[in-house]
């Protein structure tokens, strides 16, 4: 299972399933992180943490204990 966290700079994925439960799973839904999106990855903090996203139009900064709750493809 490759996670969202595994993903490259550069590299674009797909949104499989998100796993987490409650409220956790409902903020990354709202942040637009559903099944079926398409994700870019612009760049990482110089630390690692957090990861910059493209998707749905918009830039997206995750840190990635909750990118590690998006399986991707």
């Amino acid at each position: 299972m490759k996670t969202l966290k595994d993903a490259r700079v550069g590299e674009t994925v797909k949104v499989v399933k998100l796993h987490g439960e409650g409220a956790v799973k409902r903020r990354i839904m709202d942040m637009g992180l559903t099944k079926g999106v398409e994700i870019y990855v612009r760049k990482l903090a110089p630390l690692g943490d957090p990861m910059e996203l493209y998707l749905r139009g918009y830039e997206l900064s995750l840190r990635k204990a909750d990118a590690e709750m998006v399986e991707v493809e």
